[in-house]
């Protein structure tokens, strides 16, 4: 996730922020099966992310999407970042791959005293193949995504590979989930440029019941949003599955 920085007048920022809240909350009613609030640990962090979540399958495929929100980063004052991504797989015949088609973007704002901006988030579009696996009993799974990528002002021609998996254990009262992401993309820190990123968020959660649910996830990223190199990011949770 790269950032492009571009000045605009704090009430078209606001105007945008709202609009994407409002999607959001519209998605949350009608289709939406969890709702995450993350406090994140991590170094000059220090801040609130929620995380609204949807998986749904269905007879052709599946539909996953998710949109993130960060509150009060550096001085801040409300939502700082939204970002979404979306993505649908189609079945191929009875076999265990999918297509899978995919879109990522989103935008934030910074303000440190009396300076202040609003930066995009890239639009990036895949798409590529899936292979899935389920247990019988769906108490553990995985699947291995290997995509063509496009990445809107850096890179027309990039790939990435994702692994997603989920375990639950313990008669149900612990739950071990998350994702791997390693693609190609262009960045420039200082006189310095990288040409790889790597993301894995992987999140452990002690299920008191169906609905409610405590724990947390661990960000490790290497050149991703803004940080070159390597960055580790714990996160404490709060999720309420519907």
């Amino acid at each position: 996730m790269a950032n492009i920085y571009t000045y605009r007048p704090k009430d078209y920022i606001m105007k945008k922020l709202v609009l994407i809240l409002f999607v959001a909350l519209l998605s949350f009613g009608t289709y939406a099966q969890n709702i995450q609030t993350h406090y994140d640990m991590g170094k000059d962090r220090g801040y609130l992310t929620t995380t609204v979540e949807m998986f749904r399958p269905d007879k052709t495929g599946n539909t996953f999407f998710f949109i993130d929100f960060d509150y009060g980063v550096g001085d801040v004052e409300g939502v700082s970042l939204a970002y979404f991504e979306i993505a649908r797989c189609f079945k191929l015949g009875k076999s265990p791959f999918s297509w899978h088609g995919e879109y990522n973007g989103g935008f934030g704002q910074w303000k440190a005293g009396d300076l202040g901006g609003a930066y995009q988030i890239n639009d990036a579009w895949l798409t590529g193949l899936d292979y899935s696996w389920n247990a019988a009993d769906f108490s553990r799974g995985f699947s291995v995504k290997t995509l063509f990528k496009t990445i809107r002002g850096k890179n027309d021609a990039s790939f990435q590979l994702t692994g997603v998996w989920y375990l639950n254990f313990a008669k149900g009262k612990m739950s071990f989930t998350g994702f791997a992401d390693f693609w190609k993309e262009d960045n420039v820190f200082g006189t310095e440029t990288t040409d790889f990123v790597f993301l894995a968020e992987p999140q452990l959660w002690y299920n008191f019941n169906k609905n409610f649910s405590a724990g947390g996830e661990v960000e490790i990223a290497s050149n991703f949003a803004g940080q070159k190199g390597f960055k580790v990011c714990p996160t404490v949770a709060l999720k309420y599955t519907f």
